[in-house]
């Protein structure tokens, strides 16, 4: 019989934090053009065509400066989420499921390696 795992070893809490790091960064220039789109204020040369079309670029404007704000909040989360990631990296309690208390899966981690639950967690199927 095989001991189970109860943490990742220090060269994986290592490596995830790499890859926890490289998403951070993107993450953030990703947010830093958010945030550029959302505060364009250029008309975009609408200024001598009809009042119709000025009304349209104008909601339309309006409607993808909203979806921007949204797309921002989301992206600040998600950058909150990796970066509280790092802390349990320091404190060597990453990839430890919040309610099983078992390891989440390693391939789930590079792929989501912000997840505090594992998938049995996250769809209610535990077990204790």
């Amino acid at each position: 019989m095989t001991e189970e795992k109860t943490r990742f070893s220090d060269a994986e809490l290592q490596d995830f934090r790499n890859l926890i790091l490289q998403k951070i960064e993107k993450a953030e220039k990703d947010l830093s053009l958010l945030r550029e789109s959302f505060s364009n204020d250029k008309n975009n040369g609408t200024d001598d065509t009809s009042p119709t079309f000025k009304a349209f670029e104008e909601g339309s404007e309006t409607m993808n400066k909203e979806a921007n704000a949204q797309l921002a909040i989301r992206q600040e989360k998600f950058i909150r989420d990796l970066k509280n990631a790092l802390i349990r990296i320091e404190n060597k309690t990453y990839g430890i499921c919040r309610v099983t208390g078992k390891l989440i899966r390693k391939e789930r981690l590079m792929m989501v390696p912000h997840a505090t639950l594992s998938i049995e967690a996250k769809q209610g199927k535990t077990s204790k």
